[in-house]
């Protein structure tokens, strides 16, 4: 992995409880929150320059992020994707070293399907009396693909603390 274990550790417990925060709201509510994409934003901010190798690296990191807003905002436009998963998935971006970004990708698909899948078996399981009143058990069309964004994150960055260079 192109990450290092420095970084991932780093990282890694301040993120993973965001992760899990933003997987419950889009569960519970069909909402990424303004306010987790934004303390997401501000852990790269202020540990970044302290973790990372240089600020070189540091900077392209940090331009990653318009990268992935602009192709979330054109995904958004086209139906493809929330606006909140847009703005997630900008907000992680620079916690992705640039060699492991098929990593992630092979890493949202498999948890993109095991979320899905998951998330369709409970949904007609006693399981749902867990939490009746979530809005995720109801929507037909769109599904909360938080539940699948914050886990591609948190396991990135557990996998990058195992594998990491």
């Amino acid at each position: 992995m192109a990450i290092t274990a420095f970084e991932a550790l780093w990282f890694l417990p301040f993120v993973l409880p965001i992760c899990l925060y933003v997987a419950y709201t889009d569960l519970a509510f069909m909402k990424i929150t303004n306010k987790a994409v934004l303390v997401l934003g501000a852990v790269f901010v202020l540990l970044g320059p302290l973790v990372l190798p240089s600020l070189e690296a540091y900077a392209w990191r940090l331009a990653n992020v318009g990268v992935v807003l602009f192709a979330g905002i054109v995904l958004n436009a086209a139906g493809a994707m929330g606006a909140g998963d847009a703005k997630f998935c900008a907000a992680a971006a620079p916690f992705v070293a640039l060699g492991d970004w098929q990593t992630v990708m092979i890493l949202f698909a498999a948890l993109m399907l095991a979320a899905f899948f998951t998330h369709r078996l409970a949904r007609v399981s006693p399981l749902r009396r867990i939490a009746p009143h979530w809005a995720s058990w109801t929507e037909r069309k769109r599904f909360p693909m938080g539940l699948a964004l914050g886990p591609t994150l948190a396991a990135y960055l557990c996998l990058g603390a195992l594998n990491g260079a």
